[in-house]
């Protein structure tokens, strides 16, 4: 709020004919707009997307096998607000990894975080995380008997 002080400050024409709350309300605006930049900044970071591509950028007119319905529906991210993961897949050059990151992208502009993970990395860090975390037992299973 303090940059848009400072800059109602150094445009006094621009500024004087508003009333106290108008200026007030300008620096709250900018002040979520600088907040709300800076949270995407940190969920685009955090979920590293091989590609900055908007699902704005995708072409879905030319002729594929995209189903046009199908990814405007995920592009309002309702999946992820349903708490459900995506997966693609698709031959290799097809365009699977841009229309993930672009789902991605606009599941990070909706809110929500994603990660952006090949195949093999996710099968990878699974493995590893079973092996760290072992999975708990079903209710009623015993515990193996150990050997005294």
């Amino acid at each position: 709020m303090a940059d848009g002080l400072s800059e109602q400050f150094n445009q006094p024409g621009a500024f004087s004919e508003l009333s106290f709350e108008d200026r007030l309300g300008l620096l709250v605006d900018k002040e979520v707009a600088a907040r709300d930049s800076r949270r995407l900044k940190t969920r685009l970071r955090s979920a590293k997307l091989r590609y900055q591509a908007t699902v704005e950028d995708l072409d879905l007119r030319t002729p594929r096998v995209l189903d046009r319905s199908m990814i405007l529906s995920l592009k309002g991210a309702s999946c992820v607000s349903h708490h459900h993961n995506l997966m693609i897949t698709g031959a290799t050059g097809c365009g699977n990894t841009y229309l993930a990151c672009a789902l991605a992208h606009s599941a990070l502009r909706a809110g929500h975080t994603a990660c952006y993970l090949r195949a093999p990395r996710l099968l990878d860090e699974l493995s590893v995380g079973r092996a760290i975390r072992p999975r708990p037992r079903p209710a009623g299973a015993h515990a193996p008997a150990r050997a005294r």
